[in-house]
């Protein structure tokens, strides 16, 4: 069994974000970046599916020089092999096209990847994966088991869960509940050195969409403080300005 993790390089959660060029670009500068948290719940049920020498698990990532201290990581984690695409993830139809075009080149028996990254949640890449490559694709499983043959995967829906079984190649995003993610030890760190890191050039495509501006949050405003011994300024309160009552 061959199973392809999909990773993605995104900011430390506790990153304060700022952008350059007028709002158009992300400040990188001071960043701390992190494997993105639901790629690494994907990760660590491909490595349990391959314990015992059961198969082999694959990181790709698309990405540029910079996001190798990811991949690395990744490979600490227990990930076999891991393969760069030397672009910069402008998109995710750019990104779910290039991992598809290197999908293509080796016979995976199923590509799992997070729910979403953390930086975007755009919850699209998997999707568009399975798209690509006319294979089913799975959002959002809690549950992911696999017999040798058929693959059976649970998610929750509406008013209860869904159970799902899969023959053949297939897609599927991870959310919380799949895999307890996994920390490196010192083993994995030092092996992760000599594991092997291929780099690829990106397929060239058309560009469909472009950014034009960021733009933050509006700061939270004063808190007002009202005394337990007036209530009836707080109801004048919520009719007058908050317009709830």
């Amino acid at each position: 069994m061959k199973i392809l993790v999909c990773i993605s390089n995104v900011p430390d959660t506790t990153t304060k974000i700022t952008f350059t060029n007028d709002n158009t670009q992300f400040n990188t500068a001071g960043v701390q970046f992190i494997v993105n948290p639901y790629d690494e719940i994907a990760l660590s049920r491909a490595i349990e599916l391959c314990e015992g020498g059961k198969g082999t698990v694959t990181a790709v990532t698309v990405g540029e020089s910079h996001t190798e201290a990811t991949i690395r990581k990744a490979l600490a984690i227990g990930a076999d092999d891991a393969m760069r695409i030397n672009a910069s993830p402008r998109d995710a139809y750019f990104t779910a096209f290039q991992i598809a075009e290197y999908a293509k080149t080796a016979e995976f028996d199923m590509i799992l990847c997070g729910r979403e990254s953390i930086d975007y949640n755009g919850s699209q890449v998997a999707a568009m994966i399975g798209e690509f490559l006319d294979i089913p694709s799975i959002s959002i499983i809690k549950k992911l088991d696999f017999d040798g043959t058929t693959a059976t995967l649970e998610r929750e829906i509406e008013g209860g869960k869904e159970v799902i079984s899969v023959s053949g190649k297939f897609v599927a995003s991870c959310s919380e509940g799949t895999a307890e993610p996994k920390i490196p030890n010192m083993r994995g760190i030092m092996s992760a050195r000599t594991k092997p890191l291929q780099v690829v050039e990106a397929k060239e495509l058309e560009e469909l969409s472009k950014i034009q501006v960021f733009e933050t949050p509006a700061p939270r405003g004063a808190v007002k403080q009202i005394s337990p011994a007036e209530p009836e300024k707080l109801i004048e309160f919520l009719h007058t300005e908050a317009k709830v009552i």
